[in-house]
């Protein structure tokens, strides 16, 4: 598979898998709406749906907050395999980030592998190698926010 960002100094990468005991059904249809990522997303201080219905191609307009600094992406829906993967990609003028999760029913319960690339543009090219501690720190509070998140929805 090609690698959705392009490689180079200022590409990073974030990988985290986790499994919790819910159906796939249910964390699938929390994790594919985009908007969920206030609730999971430490960084993530809105998000909001522009247009679509959550397939591929629908938009959604992301503020983030990183290192005291918020930042606006626009998030475009690029893959659906519904109950599968879901990949979205963000883009602003310093950025594109590329997150896929992927999605794999483990007995009772769900595994999440969740991705997320971060490709660096103009002159934060020349400090991107200075956020990765920032960014696994970010990717640390993800994954237990995520967890958490997960594991406070209601199964029907």
């Amino acid at each position: 598979m090609d690698n959705p960002v392009a490689k180079g100094v200022a590409a990073m990468r974030l990988h985290r898998t986790l499994v919790v005991e819910k159906p796939l059904d249910t964390v699938f249809d929390f994790l594919s709406d985009f908007t969920t990522t206030v609730q999971w997303d430490p960084g993530t201080v809105t998000t909001v749906r522009l247009h679509g219905d959550g397939g591929i191609g629908t938009t959604y307009r992301n503020a983030t907050r990183f290192l005291g600094k918020e930042t606006q992406l626009t998030y475009i829906v690029e893959e659906f395999a519904d109950r599968e993967l879901i990949r979205f990609r963000g883009e602003n003028d310093t950025v594109t980030s590329v997150d896929t999760m992927t999605f794999r029913r483990v007995g009772s319960g769900t595994e999440v592998s969740y991705r997320a690339e971060f490709e660096f543009k103009g002159l934060s090219r020349l400090i991107a190698p200075l956020l990765k501690p920032a960014l696994e720190r970010l990717g640390n509070q993800a994954e237990a926010a995520m967890r958490t998140a997960l594991n406070r929805l209601e199964v029907d």
